[in-house]
Order: C-alpha cells, then sequence, then structure tokens
C-alpha cells in the first residue's frame, strides 16, 4: 500500500455524463478511475455520475450533486474527492472551500502514481516535468491546494513542498529539467547508434494498462521484470535482446501502459519511452481479450499511436489472455492478428513466428562475397544489412545477412 498514513485513504468519486449516448462510456470511465486511485493508495467509498449537458463553470457539478458529495464525504469520513475531468483553477478553489476536503482531477491523479511508479532518473525528470506542466498555470489563487503538507493521494512529488513556490521559481526548474532530459536523449542516441551498427530488428510493444505486456515481455526476454495488476506499472523504458529458434536476434521494448483521458503534458513528457516505439520495425498491440470493452480499449490505444505518428509502421496484434475466456474466439489467428496467454504460453509459439516473418518480409536471405578493396561497401552493409556471420576468406570478406529486398539490385554484383 502506497499511503502516508497508516490507514487507507477514503475517497470519492464524481463523474459528468454531458451525452446520454456516451452514458456507458462515462461508467467505464469511472470504473477505470477507481482502478487508478486504487493503484494510488485510496479506498473508493462511493461514486457518482451526473448527467448534465453543461458542465457548471463554478463547481463542474450542480449544487444539488455538490450538495449530495458532500453528505457522502461525512458520512465515510473521506479524505479526498475525485473527479474524471479536469478541473479549472477557480472549480479546484471553489470545490476544497465548498467540501473543506482535498479535491483533485483525473489528471492530477495519474501524475501521483505516475510520481510512484518513476525509478529512472529519466523517468523522475519525465514526471517531475508533466507535473511542473500541470501546476504552473493552477498557481494563481490555489490557497489550501498548496498547503498540502500532511501526505496522502496528490501530495506527492514538486510543487506541493513548498509554499513560497511561484511562476519563476518552477520556470527555472523546468529550464534545468529540459536540459537534464536533453542531456540523456542525447546519450541514449549514442546508444541507439551502437545498436545500429549492428542491425538487430526493433519491436515495441504497447497496449492499454494492464493488458499483460511485461507478463509477455518477461516471457519473451526469459527476463524478470516487475508486472503489477496496478495500473502504470511500467514507466521506464526497457529493451532486451532475445532470440528465435531460427537463430535471429530481435530487440523488444517495453513502453507505458496507455489510457483513455491521457493527460496531453504526460504524452509530451514520456517521449523517451514512446521514443524507443517510434524506432521499431514491427509494433506488438497487446490486448486484454478477456476485458468486456477490449474493442473501445483497442481504438483508444491507436488514437495515441496516431497522435505519435505511428501510422506507418506495421502492427501486430496479440491478443493476450485467451486463457481467461469461457470459449474459444471465434476469429481465428491471421497475418496481422494473433490469439495467446502470456501466463500459460498457449500461442506464444506461432506468435513468435508471426513476428519473426513480418519484420523479414522485406528482407531476403543472401550470402555476399566482398573484395578486400571494397571496404566501402562492408560499411555500407553494416548500416543497411542484417549481418550475421562475417568471414575473410582467400578471395574476399563473406557475409551471411538480411538484405532489404530495395538493395538486392544495389549489391547484385557481390551477391552469390
Amino acid at each position: 500500500m502506497e499511503t502516508t498514513s497508516q490507514s487507507q485513504e477514503r475517497g470519492i468519486l464524481v463523474g459528468v455524463c454531458r451525452d446520454p449516448r456516451q452514458r456507458s462510456f462515462e461508467k467505464e470511465s469511472l470504473k477505470e478511475l477507481e482502478e487508478l486511485a486504487s493503484s494510488a493508495g485510496a479506498k473508493v467509498m462511493e461514486v457518482f455520475l451526473q448527467e448534465r449537458a453543461e458542465l457548471d463553470p463554478s463547481y463542474l457539478v450542480g449544487k444539488g450533486k455538490l450538495e449530495e458529495i458532500q453528505n457522502a464525504v461525512v458520512r465515510w469520513q473521506a479524505d479526498l474527492v475525485i473527479f474524471d475531468e479536469d478541473l479549472t483553477m477557480a472549480q479546484l478553489r471553489n470545490l476544497e472551500e465548498f467540501l473543506a476536503i482535498k479535491v483533485m482531477d483525473r489528471s492530477e491523479l495519474i501524475l501521483d502514481i505516475f510520481t510512484q511508479r518513476a525509478h529512472s532518473r529519466e523517468g523522475k525528470l519525465q514526471v517531475e516535468l508533466a507535473q511542473l506542466e500541470y501546476l504552473l498555470p493552477r498557481l494563481t489563487g490555489r490557497g489550501l491546494l498548496l498547503s498540502r503538507l500532511g501526505g496522502g493521494t496528490g501530495t506527492r512529488g514538486p510543487g506541493e513542498t513548498k509554499l513560497e513556490v511561484d511562476r519563476r521559481t518552477i520556470r527555472v526548474r523546468l529550464s534545468r529539467i529540459k536540459k537534464d532530459l536533453l542531456r540523456l536523449e542525447q546519450r541514449r542516441e549514442l546508444q541507439r547508434r551502437k545498436r545500429q551498427c549492428v542491425p538487430i530488428p526493433m519491436v515495441s510493444l504497447v497496449g492499454y494498462t494492464n493488458a499483460g505486456k511485461s507478463t509477455l515481455f518477461n516471457l519473451l526476454t526469459h527476463e524478470e521484470t516487475y508486472v503489477s495488476r496496478r495500473m502504470f506499472a511500467t514507466l521506464d523504458p526497457l529493451v532486451r535482446k532475445t532470440t528465435f529458434d531460427s537463430g535471429q536476434e530481435v530487440l523488444l521494448s517495453d513502453t507505458v501502459g496507455f489510457i483513455r483521458k491521457l493527460p496531453h503534458t504526460l504524452v509530451a513528457a514520456f517521449h523517451a519511452t514512446l521514443e524507443e516505439t517510434l524506432e521499431a520495425d514491427l509494433i506488438l498491440h497487446v490486448i486484454d481479450v478477456s476485458h468486456p470493452n477490449h474493442l473501445v480499449l483497442r481504438r483508444a490505444v491507436y488514437e495515441v499511436l496516431d497522435e505519435i505518428g505511428l501510422e506507418d509502421t506495421p502492427i501486430l496484434e496479440c491478443y493476450n489472455k485467451i486463457d481467461l475466456l469461457n470459449q474459444i474466439p471465434l476469429v481465428r489467428s491471421s497475418h496481422d492478428r494473433v490469439f495467446a496467454s502470456a501466463r500459460t504460453g498457449e500461442g506464444v509459439s506461432g506468435l513468435m513466428g508471426r513476428i519473426e516473418c513480418l519484420i523479414n518480409q522485406d528482407y531476403r536471405e543472401v550470402h555476399l562475397t566482398i573484395p578486400f578493396d571494397r571496404g566501402d561497401v562492408v560499411s555500407q552493409l553494416r548500416e543497411r544489412a542484417r549481418i550475421r556471420v562475417q568471414e575473410y576468406r582467400e578471395d574476399g570478406i563473406h557475409l551471411e545477412a538480411s538484405l532489404p529486398v530495395a538493395d538486392l539490385g544495389r549489391y547484385q554484383q557481390f551477391i552469390d
């Protein structure tokens, strides 16, 4: 339990449905908010959903619903109220004054969880950057919001630890964080270039949070990385090498789980995690097929992928957790869809075979003999091909490599 008090915090959740046709979506969003609250260390006591065409500019919800929430706060002796919508600075101030309790919105809750989960220096800097960018426009008149020194959900990270924090201090800190992140990005770029000197295909795992990405990542790489049912268990980018039965090597990258209503500051801040996805030869989209609304969650992931510019990268869908289904899916595996269970291993061999096929679909296995005086050709091939064997013989340098189909003509004279 990740709380700063001896007993678990009690929370009240509040959502607003502006369109009756979106009622099921909002209910699902509130259920997700409950999981987020639990991941942050709070226990949800009651949930409110108000149907209202227009949001109240002062309190988000109507006065009648606000009094119901106030009664629930007293009834459950709640410690905080969490809204499923982003709140303005004025709404935050008004709500805390009316309810006399800590109030936060979905974005601040997610930021709080990210603060708990980030472990690497880069991950912590990315979280702090997102928190400060969230806090900066909400400084003026924040009052009670800046005096959260008692601990608990929503009190972690920068901003809340100093009563005298101001815009200038935050802007100076933002500048320093961005410089530090730039240096780390340059270091990571050097590491990427070293990888590219020995080209190994990259497969990036993406998916909605709790889809089972980390479990599948561990199975494919024989690793023991942290796996948890809590949301956002994986924040820091993780890259490991694995080998197919054929002997071909591939790099697998595990990324942060996606979520609906993800704050844009986090999408921008977690460039490091998403950068590995941008470099991928193939995206493995892991989907929890046992989730009743898995198609909605699938669409939410594609919306984020489109936002970061991955429309042209090949995607293989892995419908995970088939062991939790009561019946076998009617739709069978195909060239872009595989059904498997990371927990039991069922269907994973077929998944590996499909990955190998897709990353090699634009490559051809060739044997080349390069004259000793054509070292320039060998240098080019190291950048453009996947070289597995390099031997020096009497008649030249012999290479066994996977060559892009587009380059077959360029190096035809050297192909045996």
